[in-house]
């Protein structure tokens, strides 16, 4: 483990999350952008993050970015109905999410243990408002709880069932072993979101 990553994992400076939570911001809404143009042409206007990003704490951008994801989710499930949509959101997002996890790995300095996926993991979701806890299954794959999501009360069910590849590409770009997929999440009434992660193909 570097001490980088032990660092960050410990406290992670405001700018730093205004960063990460940019990159994610930056990234998620450009491919959302790009199934926009060419299932729902013309229904959302070029947002940038400074004209949906206000300045000001973290919470507040966190709600704005969730914001713009819902427009889009939104224009795309008009035009090409609930599964369909779903189904190509995840499948452009999840690619996304792998290229956070990879840049955040290196960034961090962070090995493919167990510890270094937790630490790093943490230091993402810290951006994202999000706390969670790792436990092991009985057949020694890992569980992943989250108790606390800031963006649970801004994100529509579509909305967050289309964002949450991107959280599961973000752990195979931490470790290209895994795969995280969630079980269920609080938008669609649980208290808890619930994501297991084993090797790939298990």
């Amino acid at each position: 483990m570097s001490l980088k990553l032990w660092l960050s994992a410990l406290w992670t400076p405001r700018r730093v999350l205004e960063d990460m939570l940019c990159r994610v911001h930056v990234s998620t809404t450009a491919a959302l952008d790009g199934l926009s143009e060419v299932y729902a042409p013309g229904a959302i206007g070029q947002m940038t993050w400074k004209a949906v990003m206000p300045e000001g704490d973290l919470e507040a951008r966190r709600a704005a970015m969730a914001s713009g994801h819902n427009a889009r989710v939104r224009a795309l499930v008009e035009a090409l109905g609930r599964e369909k949509a779903i189904e190509l959101g995840r499948k452009a997002l999840f690619p996304v999410g792998v290229a956070l996890g990879r840049e955040a790995k290196a960034r961090l300095g962070a090995g493919e243990s167990r510890a270094d996926l937790e630490r790093a993991a943490r230091v993402l979701y810290r951006a994202l408002g999000i706390h969670f806890r790792l436990e092991d299954a009985a057949d020694g794959t890992m569980l992943l709880w989250v108790d606390r999501c800031a963006l649970a009360g801004h994100y529509t069910t579509e909305a967050c069932a289309m964002l949450s590849a991107a959280d599961e590409g973000v752990v195979a770009g931490l470790n290209p072993k895994l795969r995280m997929r969630f079980e269920q999440r609080m938008t669609d009434g649980p208290a808890e979101c619930l994501a297991h992660i084993g090797e790939e193909g298990k």
